[in-house]
């Protein structure tokens, strides 16, 4: 039986607290699928929505960028990819009489968990000038609403184009071709606030921004090493790779501030094996301080130069380039500060470097816990390095691994939504369209609020996402849209930014990808790139929510259509009528998409983009080879009192989206304003646990911020540091704060000082 949403928010002021959990799925993560599954849609409707998931005739899930094999298992889904899908298929409706019900105020003092319980958006919403409510409005008045205000700006520049990773190829690509032809770069992404710091050090190292290995790989390493991730939770279809390769005998190595259930051990509910006793994957669990991973990378580099033979020196002469400046830094590698960076022991360090030694493939996979620091860019360079010291790029069953989180956000920037874009591709995007691009670089996710904030922007657009809910510096973030003349989402369902609005504030309701997309030539399918660069469809297949909504690439064409009028030869009516036509257009301006229709009907599981370095250990950087590089090894430095916070999600939760409000695996129930600090820590500031605390974040200008009343909750991380979820921590985060050259807010390294609960 569907259950109605919460008609209040729950109270979240005693949160439960027990022991933390050393296994994840098996029999619990069933239970709570079916649970999550059935109050959203139904008995049937979940059967009929689960089995489609990540099937060659299916949709991809919403959940997360984890590739699919070739051959799926019936149940091709985990945990949280049911939630994500159950939150999408729902059948709970937000009507225009739930708005007028709401005034934006209350919208504005509602938990993110409970405007997301609510259902499905079913109308174009409008929030007119000096109006308390949004109220309904026609498609074409919604799209009037949008030309007017673009086509006032004094400069194109005004405008932002956000763009979600869960957006389609095909909606990315008009979105991208729509907003230069109107004539602005700025398209921030959710990229930016996550694998920037990735794409950044791996164009300069290897030549192309992304990972270099196949699931294949991973079934064939010899060692694996995890790095700042929790699968667990976050890509929890990770771990069925994970345990394969070691059923193959692969080692792996987790390098995180707080012990992962996942990682402990993974109880496969696939397997009758599984759900009883699991299988333990760790062999090594490195416990380092918050931000200790560069310091802790490059000595393992001095010490595979310092053993015989250990270098794979024809692979370094003939694919390299930097390598003696490299080697020089890497030599000067200190133990003693090595220790104080990471917070571990010499004999763990000692161990996993013969764990290195013995292998002859390595993957490094790594997520937001190496990218959202100050010196991330540095440190995922310096894993390169540790790979290219051993010829681990370009061989099977090794490699780079940064492990996405949107289904498509890697997609997205493959079809140009980036900020600075490369002059080739806007000159293969003019030559086919017949426009002239802009040259000038855009606005990336901080510089755009900055624009917001100082006037420089003025009409906000985001393709999907919950933008408020996700950036940095949240009362200068919801200050800065407020300035905004117009604030446009796109939207499946509501969340924070709708209630945070400009002087006008549109809702533009979208299909899902579970919804089925008809359009005048009949029914549509999209495509997505996952996190391996494999690009496949994906069809849904439930009548839409509503019949008043539009998909994303109509909704972009149309918008195109209001505001270019009659000067764009663009065939954007075309576009809508057919996505094939979008992907022959793709064809001839992506590479790597030569024959895109043709390739998707011949093989339904789709193609593998190329991929230089991994294809041919050829390496398209400056220097025609990969690059060995050589940065100060850096580290947080935290003042005597204080801790080092770290950002990050629970398991009920999918980036900004608040599925419930525990975290099983970490052993909290019923609230999510907890703070995990450990216990000698908590001794060392009087902080008993069960008390309430403020956490009050320094920067180095002097100034502080506030995020009040967290319950202390004593827990194994890392001996001075400590951990709380977002988007209730994004306030701790100074617009300022990020990592340098990617530009991707540092999430991941808050100085913090707990203050009793003010109240």
């Amino acid at each position: 039986m569907v259950s109605k949403p919460p008609a209040g928010d729950p109270v979240q002021d005693a949160p439960q607290v027990a022991p933390p959990q050393h296994a994840a799925a098996g029999l619990p993560a069933v239970a709570h699928t079916l649970r999550i599954a059935q109050a959203q849609m139904g008995v049937a409707r979940s059967a009929r929505t689960l089995l489609k998931v990540n099937q060659k005739d299916g949709f991809d899930c919403p959940g997360c960028a984890w590739p699919e094999g070739d051959k799926r298992h019936v149940a091709e889904f985990c945990e949280n990819g049911a939630k994500a899908v159950a939150e999408e298929a729902t059948l709970r409706r937000v009507t225009p009489d739930f708005f007028a019900a709401h005034p934006v105020a209350d919208l504005a003092n509602r938990s993110g968990y409970w405007l997301g319980q609510q259902g499905r958006i079913t109308q174009p919403m409008y929030l007119a000038e000096g109006a308390e409510r949004y109220e309904a409005v026609t498609w074409e008045r919604a799209f009037a609403i949008v030309a007017e205000e673009l086509t006032a700006l004094s400069s194109p520049d005004e405008a932002l184009f956000y763009t979600s990773g869960r957006t389609s190829n095909e909606a990315a690509f008009l979105l991208q071709l729509f907003a230069r032809e109107f004539g602005t770069n700025n398209l921030p992404d959710c990229s930016n606030m996550c694998h920037e710091s990735s794409g950044s050090a791996l164009n300069e190292t290897i030549g192309i921004g992304k990972g270099s290995v196949s699931l294949e790989d991973l079934h064939q390493a010899d060692l694996i090493v995890v790095a700042g991730q929790n699968p667990g939770t976050n890509h929890p279809r990770m771990l069925s790779a994970l345990e394969r390769a070691k059923a193959a005998g692969a080692k792996i190595i987790s390098v995180n501030p707080l012990p992962e259930a996942g990682l402990e051990r993974f109880k496969n509910p696939q397997t009758a094996t599984g759900m009883l006793r699991g299988a333990a994957l760790n062999d090594l669990f490195l416990q380092i301080r918050i931000g200790g991973d560069q310091a802790l990378f490059r000595l393992l580099n001095k010490l595979v130069l310092e053993t015989d033979g250990a270098v794979d020196t024809g692979f370094v002469d003939a694919h390299t380039h930097g390598f003696e400046e490299f080697a020089t830094a890497a030599r000067a590698a200190d133990w003693d500060e090595t220790l104080a960076a990471t917070g571990l022991e010499r004999s763990e360090i000692e161990r996993a470097l013969q764990m290195v030694l013995a292998s002859e493939r390595t993957i490094v996979c790594w997520a937001m816990g190496l990218t959202q620091h100050k010196h991330s860019v540095p440190t995922i360079r310096e894993v390169v390095n540790f790979l290219l010291l051993r010829g681990n790029i370009g061989r099977p069953g090794a490699g780079v691994c940064p492990v996405r989180g949107h289904s498509n956000v890697q997609g997205d920037r493959t079809m140009g939504i980036f900020e600075r874009p490369a002059p080739a591709f806007l000159d293969a995007l003019d030559k086919e369209f017949g426009i002239v691009s802009p040259r000038h670089h855009g606005f990336d996710v901080v510089r755009s609020i900055q624009a917001l904030r100082d006037g420089e922007a003025k009409v906000f657009f985001a393709m999907g996402g919950n933008f408020v809910g996700a950036t940095p510096d949240t009362e200068v973030t919801e200050a800065a849209m407020r300035r905004a003349r117009l604030t446009v989402h796109v939207s499946t369902k509501l969340n924070r930014s709708h209630a945070v609005t400009g002087t006008r504030a549109l809702i533009l309701p979208t299909l899902g990808r579970t919804d089925k997309d008809v359009q005048a030539s009949g029914k549509q399918f999209v495509t997505v790139e996952d996190s391996m660069g494999l690009v496949h469809a994906s069809r849904g297949n439930l009548p839409p929510a509503s019949p008043h909504l539009l998909s994303e690439p109509a909704i972009v064409a149309r918008m195109a259509r209001a505001v270019l009028g009659a000067g764009s030869a663009t065939p954007w009516e075309e576009f809508e009528k057919d996505y094939a036509t979008i992907r022959d257009r793709i064809a001839r301006v992506v590479p790597g998409f030569t024959d895109f229709n043709a390739r998707l009907a011949a093989d339904p599981g789709g193609f593998a983009l190329p991929h230089a370095p991994r294809d041919e250990r050829r390496f398209p950087t400056a220097t025609g080879k990969a690059n060995f590089t050589a940065a100060p090894v850096e580290y947080p430095k935290v003042p005597e009192g204080r801790l080092l916070l770290q950002t990050l999600r629970s398991h009920d939760q999918y980036n900004t989206t608040i599925y419930g409000l525990d975290d099983r695996y970490r052993g909290i129930k019923g609230g999510r304003r907890v703070v995990l600090v450990h216990p000698e820590d908590a001794a060392a500031l009087g902080l008993a646990d069960g008390a309430y605390t403020d956490l009050v974040g320094e920067w180095t200008d002097g100034s502080e911020r506030r995020a009040p009343g967290f319950r202390v909750v004593h827990y194994p991380t890392a001996r001075g540091c400590a951990a709380a979820y977002y988007p209730e921590t994004n306030v701790l985060v100074p617009l300022e704060s990020t990592a340098d050259i990617s530009n991707t807010p540092a999430s991941k390294s808050v100085i913090v000082r707990l203050e009793p609960a003010a109240g």
